[in-house]
Protein backbone atom coordinates (compact mmCIF):
# COMPACT_ATOMS: atom_id res chain seq x y z
CA UNK A 1 0.00 0.00 0.00
CA UNK A 2 1.32 3.46 -0.94
CA UNK A 3 1.95 5.64 2.15
CA UNK A 4 -0.16 8.73 2.72
CA UNK A 5 1.54 11.65 0.97
CA UNK A 6 3.57 13.75 3.39
CA UNK A 7 5.56 16.58 1.87
CA UNK A 8 9.02 16.81 3.43
CA UNK A 9 10.76 20.19 3.33
CA UNK A 10 13.76 21.87 4.94
CA UNK A 11 15.66 19.81 7.49
CA UNK A 12 13.07 17.03 7.16
CA UNK A 13 13.84 16.63 3.45
CA UNK A 14 17.50 15.97 4.19
CA UNK A 15 16.45 12.48 5.31
CA UNK A 16 15.90 11.76 1.61
CA UNK A 17 19.56 12.60 0.95
CA UNK A 18 20.76 9.96 3.40
CA UNK A 19 18.13 7.45 2.30
CA UNK A 20 19.00 7.93 -1.37
CA UNK A 21 22.70 7.54 -0.61
CA UNK A 22 22.21 4.38 1.44
CA UNK A 23 20.04 2.84 -1.25
CA UNK A 24 22.56 3.68 -3.99
CA UNK A 25 25.60 2.47 -2.04
CA UNK A 26 23.86 -0.74 -1.04
CA UNK A 27 23.19 -1.52 -4.70
CA UNK A 28 26.92 -1.44 -5.49
CA UNK A 29 28.67 -4.81 -5.77
CA UNK A 30 31.30 -3.69 -3.23
CA UNK A 31 28.75 -2.22 -0.82
CA UNK A 32 29.92 -1.53 2.73
CA UNK A 33 26.55 -0.79 4.32
CA UNK A 34 24.43 -3.49 2.62
CA UNK A 35 21.19 -1.80 3.63
CA UNK A 36 18.50 -3.93 1.99
CA UNK A 37 15.71 -1.74 3.37
CA UNK A 38 16.69 1.69 2.00
CA UNK A 39 15.81 1.14 -1.66
CA UNK A 40 12.37 -0.25 -0.80
CA UNK A 41 11.67 2.67 1.55
CA UNK A 42 12.73 5.15 -1.14
CA UNK A 43 10.41 3.54 -3.69
CA UNK A 44 7.45 3.73 -1.33
CA UNK A 45 7.77 7.46 -0.61
CA UNK A 46 5.46 9.57 -2.74
CA UNK A 47 7.98 12.39 -3.17
CA UNK A 48 10.47 12.94 -5.96
CA UNK A 49 14.02 13.17 -4.64
CA UNK A 50 15.81 13.39 -7.99
CA UNK A 51 16.47 17.13 -7.56
CA UNK A 52 18.70 16.39 -4.55
CA UNK A 53 21.46 15.07 -6.83
CA UNK A 54 23.35 12.93 -4.34
CA UNK A 55 26.62 12.22 -6.12
CA UNK A 56 28.81 9.14 -5.97
CA UNK A 57 31.34 10.54 -3.50
CA UNK A 58 28.66 11.83 -1.13
CA UNK A 59 27.00 8.42 -1.34
CA UNK A 60 30.19 6.67 -0.21
CA UNK A 61 30.70 9.15 2.62
CA UNK A 62 27.17 8.81 3.97
CA UNK A 63 27.34 5.01 3.84
CA UNK A 64 30.65 5.00 5.71
CA UNK A 65 29.20 7.30 8.38
CA UNK A 66 26.19 5.02 8.90
CA UNK A 67 28.39 1.92 8.94
CA UNK A 68 30.62 3.31 11.70
CA UNK A 69 27.67 4.38 13.84
CA UNK A 70 26.17 0.91 13.39
CA UNK A 71 29.39 -0.72 14.56
CA UNK A 72 29.63 1.52 17.62
CA UNK A 73 26.02 0.73 18.51
CA UNK A 74 26.58 -3.00 18.08
CA UNK A 75 29.69 -2.87 20.26
CA UNK A 76 27.76 -1.11 23.01
CA UNK A 77 24.95 -3.67 22.86
CA UNK A 78 27.45 -6.50 23.11
CA UNK A 79 28.79 -4.96 26.32
CA UNK A 80 25.31 -4.03 27.60
CA UNK A 81 22.75 -6.50 26.21
CA UNK A 82 20.12 -5.18 28.65
CA UNK A 83 20.05 -1.54 27.60
CA UNK A 84 18.21 1.30 25.86
CA UNK A 85 18.95 2.75 22.43
CA UNK A 86 17.76 6.27 21.62
CA UNK A 87 17.94 7.11 17.92
CA UNK A 88 17.72 10.90 17.58
CA UNK A 89 16.41 12.27 14.28
CA UNK A 90 15.87 8.73 13.01
CA UNK A 91 14.27 9.81 9.72
CA UNK A 92 13.69 6.75 7.59
CA UNK A 93 16.95 5.10 8.56
CA UNK A 94 16.73 1.33 9.05
CA UNK A 95 19.43 1.08 11.75
CA UNK A 96 17.28 -1.07 14.02
CA UNK A 97 16.73 -3.57 11.20
CA UNK A 98 20.38 -3.53 10.11
CA UNK A 99 21.57 -4.18 13.67
CA UNK A 100 18.65 -6.41 14.69
CA UNK A 101 19.18 -6.02 18.46
CA UNK A 102 18.40 -8.81 20.91
CA UNK A 103 15.30 -9.09 23.10
CA UNK A 104 16.95 -7.30 26.02
CA UNK A 105 17.25 -4.02 24.10
CA UNK A 106 14.63 -1.30 24.41
CA UNK A 107 14.76 0.99 21.35
CA UNK A 108 13.31 4.48 20.81
CA UNK A 109 13.05 6.30 17.48
CA UNK A 110 12.62 10.10 17.67
CA UNK A 111 11.78 12.57 14.94
CA UNK A 112 9.25 15.21 13.87
CA UNK A 113 5.61 13.99 14.00
CA UNK A 114 5.19 13.94 10.20
CA UNK A 115 8.43 11.98 9.78
CA UNK A 116 7.35 9.45 12.41
CA UNK A 117 3.97 9.12 10.69
CA UNK A 118 5.72 8.37 7.39
CA UNK A 119 8.09 5.96 9.10
CA UNK A 120 5.19 4.02 10.62
CA UNK A 121 3.67 3.62 7.16
CA UNK A 122 6.88 2.33 5.61
CA UNK A 123 8.43 0.09 8.25
CA UNK A 124 6.72 -2.73 10.14
CA UNK A 125 6.15 -2.56 13.87
CA UNK A 126 8.84 -4.16 15.94
CA UNK A 127 8.72 -5.46 19.49
CA UNK A 128 10.48 -3.27 22.07
CA UNK A 129 10.66 -0.33 19.64
CA UNK A 130 8.66 2.82 20.41
CA UNK A 131 8.23 6.04 18.44
CA UNK A 132 8.62 9.54 19.88
CA UNK A 133 6.96 12.10 17.63
CA UNK A 134 8.52 15.46 18.45
CA UNK A 135 11.45 17.73 17.72
CA UNK A 136 14.68 16.78 19.47
CA UNK A 137 14.86 20.29 20.96
CA UNK A 138 11.43 20.12 22.64
CA UNK A 139 11.33 20.01 26.42
CA UNK A 140 9.87 17.12 28.37
CA UNK A 141 10.29 14.09 26.14
CA UNK A 142 13.52 12.89 27.77
CA UNK A 143 11.92 12.78 31.23
CA UNK A 144 9.25 10.38 29.94
CA UNK A 145 11.78 7.69 28.99
CA UNK A 146 12.60 4.87 31.41
CA UNK A 147 15.94 5.50 33.09
CA UNK A 148 16.67 2.09 34.57
CA UNK A 149 19.26 0.90 32.03
CA UNK A 150 22.46 2.10 30.36
CA UNK A 151 21.69 3.94 27.13
CA UNK A 152 23.24 4.26 23.69
CA UNK A 153 22.31 7.53 21.98
CA UNK A 154 22.89 7.81 18.24
CA UNK A 155 22.43 10.92 16.10
CA UNK A 156 23.27 10.79 12.40
CA UNK A 157 23.06 13.93 10.26
CA UNK A 158 21.03 15.73 12.94
CA UNK A 159 23.00 17.90 15.35
CA UNK A 160 24.68 20.16 12.74
CA UNK A 161 21.21 21.52 11.85
CA UNK A 162 20.71 22.75 15.43
CA UNK A 163 22.09 25.88 17.06
CA UNK A 164 25.06 25.39 19.36
CA UNK A 165 23.14 26.13 22.55
CA UNK A 166 20.45 23.63 21.49
CA UNK A 167 23.00 20.84 21.03
CA UNK A 168 24.37 21.46 24.53
CA UNK A 169 20.87 21.58 26.04
CA UNK A 170 19.79 18.31 24.41
CA UNK A 171 22.94 16.48 25.51
CA UNK A 172 22.66 17.81 29.07
CA UNK A 173 19.09 16.54 29.36
CA UNK A 174 20.10 13.11 28.10
CA UNK A 175 23.19 12.80 30.28
CA UNK A 176 21.23 13.97 33.30
CA UNK A 177 18.47 11.43 32.72
CA UNK A 178 20.15 8.08 32.05
CA UNK A 179 22.37 6.37 34.64
CA UNK A 180 25.22 5.77 32.18
CA UNK A 181 25.89 5.12 28.54
CA UNK A 182 27.40 6.48 25.35
CA UNK A 183 26.54 9.18 22.82
CA UNK A 184 27.74 8.94 19.21
CA UNK A 185 27.23 11.47 16.44
CA UNK A 186 28.74 13.16 13.41
CA UNK A 187 30.01 16.74 13.41
CA UNK A 188 31.73 19.21 11.08
CA UNK A 189 34.32 21.93 11.56
CA UNK A 190 33.41 25.60 11.19
CA UNK A 191 35.12 25.65 7.80
CA UNK A 192 33.23 22.56 6.65
CA UNK A 193 29.90 24.07 7.74
CA UNK A 194 30.61 27.07 5.51
CA UNK A 195 31.50 24.81 2.58
CA UNK A 196 28.44 22.61 3.04
CA UNK A 197 26.18 25.61 2.53
CA UNK A 198 27.19 25.32 -1.12
CA UNK A 199 26.42 21.60 -1.31
CA UNK A 200 23.82 21.23 -4.07
CA UNK A 201 21.85 18.46 -2.34
CA UNK A 202 21.54 20.33 0.96
CA UNK A 203 20.78 23.63 -0.78
CA UNK A 204 17.97 21.97 -2.73
CA UNK A 205 16.18 21.22 0.55
CA UNK A 206 16.48 24.77 1.87
CA UNK A 207 17.95 23.44 5.13
CA UNK A 208 20.71 25.32 6.94
CA UNK A 209 23.59 23.91 8.95
CA UNK A 210 24.52 25.86 12.06
CA UNK A 211 26.47 23.95 14.68
CA UNK A 212 30.16 23.22 14.26
CA UNK A 213 32.58 21.24 16.40
CA UNK A 214 36.23 22.18 15.98
CA UNK A 215 37.42 20.60 19.22
CA UNK A 216 35.67 17.48 20.60
CA UNK A 217 36.90 18.37 24.09
CA UNK A 218 34.60 21.39 23.97
CA UNK A 219 31.58 19.13 24.54
CA UNK A 220 33.20 17.83 27.74
CA UNK A 221 33.35 21.41 28.97
CA UNK A 222 29.78 22.22 27.93
CA UNK A 223 28.12 19.03 29.14
CA UNK A 224 29.19 17.85 32.57
CA UNK A 225 29.64 14.10 32.68
CA UNK A 226 30.66 13.59 29.04
CA UNK A 227 34.03 11.97 28.40
CA UNK A 228 35.42 11.63 24.89
CA UNK A 229 36.41 8.05 24.16
CA UNK A 230 36.77 8.05 20.37
CA UNK A 231 37.30 10.69 17.70
CA UNK A 232 37.33 9.41 14.13
CA UNK A 233 38.32 12.01 11.58
CA UNK A 234 40.40 9.76 9.33
CA UNK A 235 38.99 8.13 6.22
CA UNK A 236 39.23 4.40 5.65
CA UNK A 237 41.65 3.99 2.75
CA UNK A 238 39.52 1.28 1.20
CA UNK A 239 36.52 3.59 1.10
CA UNK A 240 38.54 6.52 -0.22
CA UNK A 241 39.65 4.26 -3.08
CA UNK A 242 35.99 3.86 -4.06
CA UNK A 243 35.64 7.61 -4.58
CA UNK A 244 36.41 9.65 -7.68
CA UNK A 245 40.02 10.72 -8.33
CA UNK A 246 39.04 14.35 -7.70
CA UNK A 247 37.59 13.47 -4.30
CA UNK A 248 40.69 11.47 -3.38
CA UNK A 249 42.93 14.42 -4.21
CA UNK A 250 40.67 16.83 -2.28
CA UNK A 251 40.66 14.62 0.81
CA UNK A 252 44.43 14.35 0.71
CA UNK A 253 44.80 18.13 0.41
CA UNK A 254 42.33 18.82 3.21
CA UNK A 255 43.99 16.29 5.52
CA UNK A 256 47.37 17.92 4.86
CA UNK A 257 46.37 21.59 4.98
CA UNK A 258 43.76 21.48 7.75
CA UNK A 259 45.51 19.14 10.19
CA UNK A 260 44.74 19.17 13.12
CA UNK A 261 41.36 20.65 12.12
CA UNK A 262 39.57 17.95 10.11
CA UNK A 263 36.53 18.81 8.02
CA UNK A 264 34.29 16.21 9.60
CA UNK A 265 34.43 13.63 12.34
CA UNK A 266 32.53 10.93 14.15
CA UNK A 267 32.74 11.19 17.93
CA UNK A 268 31.78 8.89 20.76
CA UNK A 269 31.44 9.99 24.37
CA UNK A 270 30.79 8.03 27.54
CA UNK A 271 28.80 9.38 30.47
Amino acid sequence: MQPEQIRLTGARETLLITLQAKAAESAMPDSLLRDRFAADALRRIDQNSGHLKVGHDMTIGIALRAYMLDRWTEAFLQRCPESTVLHLGCGLDSRIFRIDPGPGVRWFELDFPDVISLRQQIYPDRADCAMIACSVVEHGWVAKLPADRPAMIVAEGVLPYLKGYQVAQVLRRIVGHFPSGEIAFDAYSSFAIRLLRFNSAIRATGACLHWALDDPAEMERQVRGLKLIEDRSDWDTGQVARMSPAAQVALQLFSTILTPYPMGRLVRYAF
